[in-house]
């Protein structure tokens, strides 16, 4: 058995089995590439679900977290610290907006996010107690705490786990006039996000998320937007929302605010919005702790001068031209996407997108699958155009191969 394998078998056995991750274990990673406990080295096209939108130990974030390490790393938000008020200030600032509320995950920021709005509906809108609504999108991936899998619509995040959280209100994906309908007196929030990661790379028709603008503007409604996977850099602009001028009442952001080092997540929005919590109405014993702000700091650092987001608009016109051009031979059916962020769906025959992973894994290449025969690609930010042609080489090749052994089946 080798190293891998006990390593897989001992997971199996002691862990519980919430994921199905590759039989990949990684033991050491660099820029956009991984080793594992074997020495095979791989090419990162995931990128940590864009967690790592800026390479696996990135010397700057690095730096600073060591340099944090070695002075305090929490002290609860019973006290000040000496990172938190810049943390709030320049992540504020990189958003437009005045407040920031900190947690640890994605999903705590979500959580987070649909407090304010009902708390922001009851005391600023004048919503009756009890009576929120708040208006979410079919196929979103928001999360999978009990309240958050309560809008969900797909079945293996919300099975079995009812009762389930009342106060959504789910519409189709994209349109506008079935938002509009949704949107009533008690409604306090649209919920969405501007790309639907998880649902397979979906970006929206031009036009819907200016609509939603329009319309929770005119409706007295909070556009929230989840930006956790979209934002910071991986779009080719700081968030998905810029690429059609649009400002949402709230951003909800993660993964790559805290560099792959540390979990870091925030909502961002006015004073306004976030200005109607006191003392004890919510919190987080790790929210904003001081290495999570030294870390993040440094992120917001690195998107101020546009480098990153030009990196992913340069190199993501160049995936994308690439990717296009596999549409013509039938091997691929659709490609979705913006910037370093791409959802390709393979023609079912060649096989599922957990076999067309498994296959480019044994090719040297990671990415991950979702939903059938969908593959999704989101190398870290900082791969080369050597490394990314490399790792499409051998998507290339994997399809070329399925489709022979489809073709002699």
């Amino acid at each position: 058995m080798t190293a891998s394998e006990r390593s897989i078998a001992a997971a199996e056995a002691h862990s519980a089995h919430n994921y199905h991750p590759l039989p990949v274990v990684v033991a050491a990673a660099d820029g956009a590439w991984v080793t594992d406990v074997e020495g095979r080295r791989y090419l990162d096209m995931l990128a940590g679900y864009s967690a790592l939108n800026f390479g696996h130990g990135n010397r700057r974030l690095i730096d600073a977290a060591k340099a944090q390490l070695e002075r305090v790393t929490l002290t609860s938000r019973a006290f000040h610290h000496d990172r938190f008020a810049d943390f709030c200030t320049e992540l504020a600032a990189l958003c437009g907006k005045e407040m920031v509320l900190p947690m640890n995950t994605g999903a705590e920021a979500i959580e987070t996010a649909v407090k304010t709005a009902r708390k922001w509906g009851y005391q600023v809108k004048g919503v009756p107690d009890g009576q929120a609504k708040i208006v979410v999108a079919a196929d979103n991936f928001h999360g999978r705490t009990t309240t958050i899998v309560s809008f969900s619509t797909d079945p293996d995040a919300r099975a079995d786990f009812g009762p389930y959280t009342p106060g959504f209100e789910i519409v189709p994906y994209g349109d506008l006039a079935a938002l509009e309908a949704a949107v009533d007196e008690h409604t306090v929030a649209v919920l969405i996000e501007p790309i639907q990661g998880e649902a397979g790379v979906l970006v929206p028709p031009a036009g819907y998320l200016p609509g939603v603008r329009e319309l929770t503007r005119k409706r007295n409604v909070l556009f929230i937007a989840d930006e956790i996977q979209s934002g910071l850099g991986r779009t080719g602009r700081t968030f998905a929302c810029d690429h059609e001028d649009v400002v949402p009442d709230v951003y909800v952001l993660g993964k790559a605010l805290g560099g792959g080092v540390v979990p870091v997540s925030a909502v961002v929005a006015d004073r306004d919005v976030l200005g109607v919590y006191r003392p004890g109405e919510h919190g987080s014993t790790f929210g904003g702790n001081p290495l999570a702000c030294a870390v993040a700091l440094e992120v917001i650092d690195m998107l101020r001068g546009g480098e990153y987001q030009q990196r992913a608009t340069e190199l993501g016109e160049h995936l994308h031209r690439e990717l296009a051009a596999l549409t013509g031979g039938g091997a691929v059916r659709e490609v979705r996407g913006r910037g370093l962020w791409a959802g390709v769906d393979i023609d079912p025959a060649l096989g599922t997108g957990r076999e067309v992973s498994e296959r480019l894994m044994a090719r040297g290449v990671l990415v991950k699958d979702t939903h059938g025969s969908t593959i999704r690609i989101a190398p870290p930010l900082v791969v080369s155009k050597e490394d990314l042609d490399w790792g499409l080489e051998q998507l290339r090749a994997v399809l070329a191969s399925a489709g022979e052994d489809a073709q002699g089946s």
